[in-house]
């Protein structure tokens, strides 16, 4: 997540949808029972509910991301070749999973950047459900929950899709953002590349930037109130009330989707900010310390990840794409 940076808020826009879709209507099936062909009263088919994430699979990415970095000079920053080098391990895991993979450049600061998407080709070619995450580090160090964190969370559930063969009703599009630590940069070119119906056909995007923080809170975006519900309610349903997640405002890549009016949406577990008394209550941790006291520091490791909330915002990573996909 970017330091401080605020950008410009514009209006939210009309927005394509005026309330989230219900959970979609059960099929009614006939069953042929025995060799007599009888027919089974019918059923009412489940929605399809979305699985559990191995945090062990997405710790797994995590370490792979530290020693990606370890690798090439301690970072994995835009216009170093640790950043490079983590698209690549993402790529090549889509790649294998059966995704439609695209590497968009552009430059920034004289150095060229990198955007990776996914496109899911299963499912339907409408409306489009996009779930992103930044890849990039700061310089300082290795990024392993500014934004290892999210990049692994999204990348764990875009291979639950695969390994579900899931086909939903909406298109489902990944996204790994580079230079977004520079300001945004990398979702703001795609963004702007888009054409006027490529942009109109963008239903929701999702955004996960640190979801591993070690103090951490449980915050939602609230931006759209249909799509925050999506996320409050399971995690009310967990037993955790959440807050409105007031850091990440202007200064994560949702925002270059925002300003073109598209329904943005997300979950979040702290940077910089300090956790209340009233929070330490609610969530535990320590109040009167930062959510991350390594943000956007050497020390931001494999060790600085809690672990439950790791676990917690992946599964609604993949509980918010199965749904609004559906």
């Amino acid at each position: 997540m970017t330091r401080g940076h605020r950008h410009s808020r514009a209006p939210h826009g009309h927005h394509r949808r005026a309330a989230l879709a219900a959970a979609s209507s059960a099929a009614l099936a006939l069953t042929l029972l025995g060799a007599a062909g009888a027919q089974a009263d019918p059923a009412t088919a489940p929605a399809a509910e979305a699985p559990d994430i191995s945090v062990a699979a997405v710790q797994q990415d995590l370490k792979d991301l530290q020693s990606i970095a370890e690798a090439n000079g301690g970072n994995r920053a835009h216009g170093r070749p640790g950043y490079r080098a983590s698209l690549d391990y993402v790529k090549e895991k889509l790649d294998a999973a059966g995704y439609r993979t695209t590497v968009q450049e552009f430059t920034s600061g004289g150095k060229t950047g990198y955007n990776l998407i996914a496109d899911w080709p299963q499912g339907g070619t409408g409306e489009t459900v996009m779930a992103g995450a930044h890849l990039d580090s700061v310089t300082a160090g290795a990024g392993i929950n500014d934004n290892g964190s999210g990049s692994a969370g999204v990348l764990e559930t875009a291979l639950a899709v695969a390994a579900a063969d899931l086909e939903p009703s909406k298109h489902l599009r990944f996204a790994w953002w580079g230079a977004e630590e520079q300001g945004l940069v990398g979702s703001r070119h795609y963004v702007d590349s888009l054409g006027e119906d490529e942009l109109a056909a963008l239903d929701t995007y999702l955004n996960f930037d640190m979801i591993g923080s070690p103090n951490a809170g449980h915050f939602v975006y609230e931006d759209d109130p249909a799509v925050a519900s999506v996320f409050t309610e399971w995690f009310r349903a967990k037993g955790i009330e959440t807050e409105a997640s007031e850091e990440t405002d202007g200064r994560s890549d949702h925002a270059s989707f925002k300003r073109a009016g598209v329904t943005v949406g997300g979950s979040f577990t702290g940077a910089g900010a300090t956790k209340t008394q009233a929070q330490a209550d609610k969530w535990g941790g320590t109040a009167g310390e930062p959510y991350d006291s390594c943000y956007h520091s050497a020390c931001d490791d494999t060790a600085n990840i809690d672990e439950k909330a790791l676990d917690l915002h992946s599964d609604a990573i993949a509980h918010a794409v199965w749904q609004l996909s559906s």
